[in-house]
């Protein structure tokens, strides 16, 4: 390996690092968009060792059990808090490393046309959902192990028939395996990762032996083992189950089959490309929504019997895009087919398939090389300017709902979602339009009911908000957040009892929602159920133990009780999470000052007067002790 041979590919590996950043840059200036609070924004997880150990030790814990990817999110946390350039940066940095890790996987199985191929899999405009989307780093990092588990077994295996068995280095086959489970712990489509080994063992050999499939069984038990793990955890934590998502197999059947042809035709011609697609509507007893899958069929028979003119290749290049699609094609419930069929990141590695079927399957019909080049750079270019303007609209959360109502104004989660940042705006008309029309598009929008109920308590009619959050319950009787809402605005009303009833199906339902018990806690305290309010403050400290608010009121409760000695430890402990603690600083110092500790008593004091220079009552309290020492 001469040294100017190395300078080139290093030169190859800058380009595609330098045309993935040019073209993703408008990305790098986006903020948080949809599901980023959850995964980022608004996820406690990220923000203690505590949180990062229930990431790994409990699903359900954070949005999904991808516990690598929410590692990743609380290391950049710590790293850069919560600017969003920073979250955006790494992804950019991941698809161009992606891009490197598929060129070198494509040079290592020789096939023609490796370094465009990976170029254009950087910079192709459907892969802009899966880089501009903070959230979707779990296929970013999903793909790096996947293809770093590629990389690792083709030096383990290098596929060829002439390599004997005996000088295979075990060491690469182990470390295929850890890239794997580092794959299926990001995100859980790279189960199909042994079947594409296979394929691919099929296309260089001409057939695959039984070694070759004892050698894949760890990776499958693996798969099958996170895999259903994922499948239980959209389907009980997520929600991805009830009438939305009931359909026979023929209609995953016809699912199936118009995804593949729609992903396949936005690859051709990436355009008008959106967040979220029109949800089709699926019927068996149509003749022609069965052209969809059949044509697919038809597809792959012909290239199996055209094998001996146009070789393997391409049906291995439909197969692996067949293949890898294959966990997102609908014979799975997944969240997101509530909304659509279809999303763009759905097809990120899968997409590869068809990428270099196509890009190789040119540099073999264009033999001359500056004509090769002209192509290849103006189909770069041309990618590069789509992704760029397909980038702009992830620079906010409202510049992607009103693109995706630009492209697809049925979408009803758009409106929903559009009338959350409108009412955030303080925008309450606008809110209120765009809530009614996701219900007229979808009357069992429960969300929508909630918000509206939101936006009235914003507007202090808390009676109709209450109606609006029955409205939720009655679609969705499950949903919590449309309950607690519900507890919050009876509280409000001083309808105690019936909020506290409420709390406690909140906390039932969902034993780990600190917010609830905290809420429940409160209530009972007022009512003056001060031993019931204590355990609930348990819990929340139990579930969130960096709530500081949480503490200050376990103490305050106690200390209405007159339990000052007890009250004591709590009041410190609100005070270690949050020194600045006014409140907590004057509790603590009128229990100081009851339980006979009137020196320490009167510093708490003086704390609370340097942080609340005007409360009277903290100056009053320290003039009587003053006085009294």
């Amino acid at each position: 390996m001469n040294q100017t041979w190395k300078e080139r590919r290093l030169v190859a590996g800058g380009v595609i690092v330098l045309i993935t950043l040019l073209a993703y840059m408008p990305a790098l200036h986006g903020g948080f968009i949809w599901d980023d609070d959850s995964h980022v924004t608004d996820s406690p997880a990220l923000r203690t060792l505590h949180g990062l150990a229930t990431i790994w030790t409990k699903p359900g814990a954070v949005m999904q059990y991808y516990p690598l990817v929410h590692t990743s999110f609380w290391v950049q946390y710590h790293l850069w808090q919560l600017n969003p350039f920073g979250y955006h940066l790494v992804n950019v940095l991941l698809q161009a490393g992606n891009a490197i890790l598929l060129w070198l996987v494509l040079e290592r199985l020789e096939i023609v046309g490796a370094w465009l191929a990976a170029a254009v899999f950087a910079i192709h405009p459907v892969q802009v959902e899966s880089v501009a989307w903070i959230s979707e780093q779990k296929n970013l990092l999903s793909g790096a192990f996947y293809l770093a588990a590629m990389l690792a077994y083709l030096r383990f295996c290098p596929l060829d028939a002439e390599r004997p068995a005996e000088k295979r280095r075990w060491g690469y086959f182990f470390l295929a395996f850890a890239f794997f489970v580092g794959a299926m712990l990001s995100k859980t489509v790279a189960c199909t990762w042994p079947l594409t080994i296979l394929l691919l063992t099929w296309w260089k050999r001409g057939g695959i032996g039984r070694r070759d499939v004892w050698l894949m069984a760890p990776f499958v038990a693996m798969g099958a083992v996170l895999g259903l793990t994922t499948v239980w955890v959209e389907t009980y934590c997520t929600g991805a189950r009830g009438a939305v998502w009931s359909f026979t197999i023929f209609d995953r059947a016809l699912i199936a089959g118009r995804a593949m042809w729609f992903y396949a035709a936005k690859l051709a011609w990436p355009e008008n490309l959106a967040f979220v697609y029109p949800r089709w509507n699926i019927d068996a007893a149509q003749w022609w929504q069965w052209v969809f899958p059949l044509a697919v069929a038809l597809v792959v028979v012909a290239l199996w019997t055209g094998q001996a003119r146009m070789g393997r290749g391409p049906i291995v290049a439909v197969a692996f895009f067949i293949i890898t699609l294959g966990p997102a094609l609908g014979f799975f419930n997944v969240y997101p087919m509530r909304y659509s069929f279809v999303a763009d990141h759905f097809q990120y590695m899968a997409s590869i398939g068809l990428i270099v079927g196509v890009v190789a399957a040119g540099a073999t019909v264009i033999r001359e090389r500056v004509l090769r080049t002209g192509v290849g750079a103006a189909v770069l270019v041309s990618l590069s300017a789509l992704t760029w303007q397909q980038s702009h609209a992830y620079e906010s959360a409202e510049t992607l709902w009103r693109d995706t109502l630009a492209k697809n104004l049925d979408c009803w989660m758009a409106h929903n979602n559009l009338g959350i940042l409108l009412a955030h705006g303080s925008d309450l008309r606008g809110a209120r339009a765009e809530y009614r029309e996701a219900l007229r598009l979808s009357p069992d929008s429960y969300e929508s009911y909630n918000n509206l109920g939101n936006l009235l308590m914003q507007e202090s009619q808390t009676a109709k908000a209450v109606t609006e959050y029955w409205e939720a319950l009655r679609v969705e009787p499950g949903y919590v957040r449309a309950r607690s809402n519900l507890a919050n605005a009876l509280s409000r009303l001083g309808r105690a009892n019936e909020a506290i009833n409420q709390y406690r199906i909140v906390v039932e339902m969902k034993p780990d929602e600190a917010d609830a018990h905290y809420n429940l806690g409160i209530t009972l305290a007022k009512q003056g159920r001060i031993d019931e309010a204590c355990q609930q403050f348990a819990e929340v400290v139990k579930y969130q133990p960096e709530s500081a608010n949480a503490e200050y009121n376990w103490g305050f409760a106690l200390a209405k009780q007159a339990d000052f000695a007890h009250a004591i430890p709590h009041y410190r402990a609100a005070l270690r999470l949050n020194p600045d603690y006014a409140a907590a600083h004057y509790g603590l110092g009128m229990a100081l000052l009851r339980n006979g500790q009137r020196t320490e008593a009167i510093q708490e004091l003086r704390r609370t007067l340097e942080l609340e220079p005007g409360s009277t009552e903290a100056q009053r309290a320290l003039d009587a002790a003053s006085t009294r020492a």
